[in-house]
């Protein structure tokens, strides 16, 4: 008969709920840095798809395509294996191919992995899930992005060019602004996701949340504890971020934020009488 034994988080001065709690800080740190990073990405590609430059589109189009299209856990192993041997092998080629000289090239190879090795200190694992994380997400969010700023009515940039305007200006102060107010929703399943993937990165050796369920199963043998534990914290964190981004779109929508103006107005019109 099956019995369960939640008395492993309190044994050992609460030894195996400190390593819950280092995962899910690690989970959040490395969430909330990719969250920044996928968002400049997505935005600055996004863009890129509906540039008036052919060579801006030609780079944009297969970043989106490429990441979007190939699984997450393969693009974390490429970025911790294979980046090293990408850079060293681009180095090299562009030192005997004459773009730069190669006393160059070996230089700066040597620089790089002195510094790598002086610092890296166990990092190269959570830089390398960041990375992935970041460049797959960002691949998603780009497409959201490009679909919010097409969602805007063309006569409000051409209407915008026309007042002197730049079309990174109108970007910038018109068309990003109202996109972005469109777009929160499905930002908010991003997210979401993002952190919910962060969990592939235990497959790399980053020690998040689901990696240290594991250790907890690996030590006690408790696996149905372990991971229900694990999976109540995802579901509580996926909660407070749905919440917390929901209020923020309910806070900043058009619909809102005219009758906020509207309540000022009338009270500044009660108070002049």
């Amino acid at each position: 008969m099956l019995s369960f034994d939640w008395s492993i988080f309190t044994v050992h001065e609460f030894r195996y709920s400190r390593w819950l709690v280092e995962g899910l800080w690690i989970t959040l740190k490395i969430s909330a840095i990719s969250m920044v990073f996928a968002m400049v990405l997505g935005t600055i590609f996004g863009i890129g798809r509906l540039s008036r430059s052919r060579i801006i589109r030609w780079i944009s189009a297969p970043y989106i395509e490429f990441f979007r299209n190939t699984p997450l856990v393969i693009q974390l192993f490429f970025w911790y294996f294979g980046a090293d041997f990408l850079f060293h092998f681009l180095m090299y080629l562009a030192g005997h191919l004459g773009f730069i000289s190669p006393a160059i090239s070996h230089y700066v190879v040597g620089k790089i992995d002195g510094i790598r090795l002086y610092y890296n200190r166990g990092e190269s694992e959570f830089i390398s899930g960041i990375v992935g994380l970041s460049v797959y997400t960002s691949a998603f969010i780009a497409e959201i992005v490009r679909a919010g700023i097409q969602s805007i009515p063309t006569g409000q940039l051409e209407a915008a060019r026309s007042t002197g305007l730049s079309t990174t200006q109108a970007l910038r102060y018109i068309i990003l602004p109202q996109a972005f107010r469109i777009i929160v929703p499905p930002l908010i399943t991003q997210f979401l996701n993002l952190t919910k993937n962060s969990s592939q990165a235990m497959a790399i050796g980053v020690m998040e949340l689901t990696y240290m369920a594991r250790q907890v199963e690996a030590y006690t043998f408790r696996g149905f504890e372990a991971f229900t534990a694990a999976t109540i914290i995802y579901l509580i964190l996926s909660l407070i971020i749905s919440f917390t981004l929901n209020w923020y779109d309910k806070h900043t929508s058009i619909e809102n934020m005219a009758k906020r103006k509207e309540r000022e107005y009338s009270k500044l019109q009660e108070a002049l009488g």
